[in-house]
């Protein structure tokens, strides 16, 4: 089964990040790699996304209306950071992979529809 692990970034994990020392970051980042090689034969895709302020959000409604504004599509304290497309044998699995994720402190996880 294929999912996605999209790892999302909170308003409290980001201050706490920004107060770390270089070094410190610097062993968070080799944390992610870690983990990126150790589950390099599931994962199909993996990518870092740009930040939340970046974003373009594009709203439709029923009428046939459209909204284009800056920011992401929710006003929300947590903030889809990057992802991974992976591989498994089942969610359990994928759960298992989540447990493990040593960035940022939430992971939301959906199948991909075949």
């Amino acid at each position: 089964m294929k999912y996605v692990l999209m790892f999302c970034e909170t308003e409290q994990w980001e201050k706490d990040w920004e107060a770390m020392d270089d070094a410190a970051r610097e062993q968070g980042f080799a944390r992610v790699q870690t983990w990126l090689a150790e589950y390099g034969d599931k994962i199909l895709h993996n990518r870092k996304l740009a930040g939340g302020d970046t974003a373009t959000t594009v709203r439709l409604d029923a009428a046939g209306g459209v909204l284009v504004t800056d920011g992401p599509f929710v006003e929300g304290k947590e903030v889809v950071s990057g992802y991974v497309e992976v591989e498994v044998a089942d969610l359990d699995e994928a759960l298992a992979m989540a447990r493990t994720w040593p960035g940022c402190p939430l992971v939301e996880i959906r199948p991909v529809l075949m």
